[in-house]
């Protein structure tokens, strides 16, 4: 599971008049009365804004014009138009409320959030500053990058509302910021900011709301931030907070003078100590999210909540036992993640009777026995995980009763017997998971074909009969593979024209490759290893432009490697622009945001399995032709796929010269042609392979000396020369006659003598890994993705923002 961030309520509104209001009397004329008498009270709509915040804010709009052209968010904003009071996205004072004696109104509010799509540098801002008048600035998801403007959010003193969160800031926070006294809200989430947090942010005594989630600071929460006696919402989630030695195992006893705190976010830190049991004393406390941090929790202690919780994680916080009991009281929760713990025994009957419950995470606990039908009587219920845990028995014939259920997620347990017919009317589902349990059964529940199903994992069960086809028309992926399906590919397949990804591997799929396959034109996945297929491949199989992962090994395949199916894989060259639709599935209740993304793709990558991050797709591209019958010479057009990173094709009978155009697959780190009757030499363009950290050549019929330079240097397992009687060079130890050809010249900076070289090999491979891995790594898991919209429209509640991995 993953990680989250809060959100915020009500932007604050002063007293003010708007170019809204005008709109709102002729969208509605039993209004006009009271329009009528607005008009001689609020004189300032036939006043303007000062000339100089006018032009102040021509300025701002001229300078996003200038490094984006199609800008045209601001368009109210032009010279011709003499009152800004009356542009987009602009609030003024009424002249009563201002502080001079003129009958200008001043500007007050500026709300300029998703503004421009394009990258911004911090100075662009600096027209803005000129605005001293200014109560609300909203500037959040813009890409501003740079440091936070220190001088010029300095003379903003008059700021009540400031959000500056899902951009690109980076550096510390400027001390002038913290010296905004009147400052009652503050977000600077989701940017790139770093360092330890000031200590004179305690002067910001009337601040409410703060938001400094996902951001790299480090070291402690400061002692002074205790002194914001009138924070209601406190959020530092998603940095790396380490507790001082004096805040008492990390969450300092002091922070009970927080009376007021009404949410406390710290999850995705590295707060230490055990959890205090007066964290459950706050009376207004609403929101208390504690999860992936290193704190413990007290298994024997007696806790007597004296707040109503409606969201609570204790995510990976050593809950052991029963799940608490003092958790049942409280009935008003929305959201509730106990996973990540060592939780046994059932699931409790006063849980499954929770009426408000949205959110529910348990996975990877000891959970066991069947699932209380009560569970599904909810019409609440939007997200349930219970992954990873010993649940067992029959899924309950009533799962179809939760009607809004978005995301189920019910993988890697024990249950058994057949799917339930009742989950197909389950509408609003958009991820289903019955991964990895003893599933079984030939008849699958039939789909609405307009229902909203996007993700539908089934594999690693025991479900028989035919590949079923019953899924609405929208599914993008589909996961079928480790079963026991069995028979040809079903022709009504075409139907499903939406799959991103089709997983049919490891059953005992039989027959041809049907040409209807061919009509899924949105394909980037195609995953059919480990079946019976016969015949050759189809050449129209080029058809499928989008594809960045084919996977036909361990078939019986036959004929050639088609040069036409290889000529036209664009999806496999460095120029290809597809993008997946499926990234983020946002989940919203009255309380909480919930954003969603999955987490593995499973591949054969550098001879073994492995799960790839599939939150970010866009970076894998493979090939396996591997364990069939192909007898071919290798096409020299497989060259221009070169965006490859993984090209498998042992193991067949391949026949000829290496061709020297593999030599371009600028991107490829594993390349295994083994086990095939290639003969002549290993190109010498394979020095080319920067990227290279996997070569297997063994078992055919190679000659001549094996090319020295790039990473060529590091491939010297000999168990990858194996069986090539007339291979030599330094890689495998042995000498090349004289009267061999000699080496194409090195460049420079291989031109070193062979104990070096070998001592290279040692390290070549080992950190080439390291780094792949690392990039996988971080491309997958720290990708932001803006919420829905409906963060910003529906302000009369609080909301909090959460980020789950599944």
């Amino acid at each position: 599971m993953g990680k989250k961030a809060l959100t915020k309520p009500m932007v604050f509104q002063p007293n003010v008049t708007s170019h809204l209001f005008p709109t709102m009397v002729m969208a509605n004329p039993s209004l006009l009365l009271q329009s009528f008498f607005f008009f001689f009270l609020l004189p300032c709509l036939s006043s303007s804004c000062p000339e100089y915040q006018k032009q102040a804010l021509l300025q701002f709009k001229s300078s996003i014009l200038a490094i984006d052209s199609s800008f045209h968010t601001l368009d109210s904003w032009n010279s011709s138009s003499s009152n800004c009071c009356l542009w987009d996205k602009v609030t003024c004072s009424s002249p009563s409320n201002s502080n001079s004696t003129s009958t200008s109104s001043v500007v007050i509010g500026l709300y300029l959030s998703y503004v421009s799509e394009q990258h911004m540098p911090s100075n662009l801002l600096a027209p803005l500053f000129l605005i001293r008048s200014l109560r609300v600035l909203d500037l959040s998801w813009n890409s501003i990058n740079g440091q936070i403007p220190a001088l010029g959010f300095g003379n903003l003193s008059n700021l009540v509302h400031l959000d500056l969160s899902q951009n690109r800031f980076n550096g510390s926070i400027p001390l002038q910021l913290v010296q905004l006294k009147k400052l009652q809200y503050l977000d600077l989430g989701s940017n790139r900011l770093s360092g330890e947090l000031p200590e004179e942010i305690g002067n910001l005594t009337k601040l409410q709301q703060l938001s400094l989630s996902s951001n790299k600071f480090w070291n402690g929460i400061p002692s002074s931030i205790l002194h914001l006696r009138e924070l209601e919402e406190l959020d530092l989630s998603d940095n790396a907070f380490l507790g001082k030695n004096n805040l008492t195992g990390g969450v300092p006893a002091s922070m009970q003078k927080l009376n007021k705190l009404n949410s406390l976010d710290l999850e995705g830190n590295l707060v230490t100590g055990e959890i205090p049991f007066w964290l459950f004393h706050f009376k207004d406390l609403q929101s208390l999210l504690l999860g992936g941090n290193n704190l413990t929790w007290n298994n024997n202690m007696k806790i007597v909540p004296k707040c109503r919780l409606l969201g609570l994680s204790l995510r990976s916080c050593g809950l052991q036992g029963d799940i608490p009991e003092w958790i049942s009281t409280q009935t008003n929760l929305s959201y509730l993640d106990l996973s990540m713990n060592q939780l046994h025994g059932p699931f409790p009957q006063w849980l499954a009777e929770f009426h408000f419950l949205s959110f529910l995470f348990l996975s990877h606990n000891k959970l066991s026995a069947s699932l209380p039908t009560a569970l599904f009587r909810s019409s609440q219920l939007l997200v349930l995980a219970l992954s990873h845990n010993n649940f067992s028995g029959e899924l309950p014939k009533n799962i179809g009763d939760a009607k809004s259920l978005f995301i189920l997620m019910l993988d890697g347990n024990n249950f058994s017997g057949p799917i339930p017919q009742s989950i197909s009317q389950i509408s609003f589902l958009r991820i289903l998971d019955l991964s990895r349990n003893r599933l079984s059964g030939n008849i699958f529940p039939v789909f609405d074909p307009q229902a909203n199903l996007w993700y539908a994992d089934f594999s690693s069960n025991q479900f028989s009969g035919e590949v079923p086809t019953t899924f609405p028309l929208n599914i993008r992926t589909l996961a079928l593979e480790g079963n026991k399906f069995s028979g040809a590919l079903p022709l009504n397949l075409k139907k499903l024209r939406n799959l991103e990804r089709l997983e049919l591997q490891d059953n005992n799929i039989s027959g041809e490759l049907p040409n209807s396959l061919l009509q899924i034109s949105h394909l980037r996945v195609l995953n059919l290893r480990n079946n019976s297929l016969q015949g050759s491949i189809p050449k129209t199989l080029s058809n499928l432009q989008n594809l960045q992962i084919l996977d036909l090994s361990s078939n019986n395949l036959t004929g050639e490697i088609p040069i036409e199916f290889v000529n036209h894989l664009t999806g496999m060259t460095p120029n290809s622009q597809t993008s997946s639709s499926f990234v983020v599935l946002t989940v919203s209740s009255d309380f909480f945001i919930i954003e969603f993304a999955i987490n593995e793709l499973t591949v054969n990558w550098k001879k073994s399995k492995q799960g790839l991050s599939s939150h970010h797709i866009d970076m894998y591209f493979l090939l396996d032709l591997s364990n069939n019958q192909l007898s071919s010479e290798i096409p020299a057009s497989l060259g221009a796929l070169k965006a490859l990173k993984m090209l498998n094709l042992s193991f067949n009978k391949l026949f000829g010269k290496i061709p020297a155009s593999l030599g371009d697959l600028q991107n490829v780190e594993g390349l295994d042609l083994s086990h095939n009757k290639l003969s002549g030499p290993i190109p010498f363009a394979f020095t080319k392979l920067q990227q290279l950290t996997t070569l297997d050549v063994s078992n055919n019929k190679l000659t001549g000396q094996i090319p020295m330079g790039g990473q060529m240097n590091a491939m010297a397992d000999p168990n990858f020369y194996a069986n090539n009687t007339g291979l030599c060079g330094v890689q495998i130890r042995v000498s090349c006659p004289e009267n061999l050809p000699p080496t194409p010249k090195l460049q420079e900076h291989d031109n070193k003598e062979p104990w070096i070289l070998l001592e290279a090999v040692g390290i070549g491979y080992p950190v080439g890994l390291i780094l792949t891995i690392g990039i996988i790594f971080l491309a997958g898991y720290f990708n932001p993705s803006p919420p829905s919209n409906n963060r910003r429209r529906h302000r009369h509640h609080p909301h909090w923002l959460i980020r789950q991995r599944i």
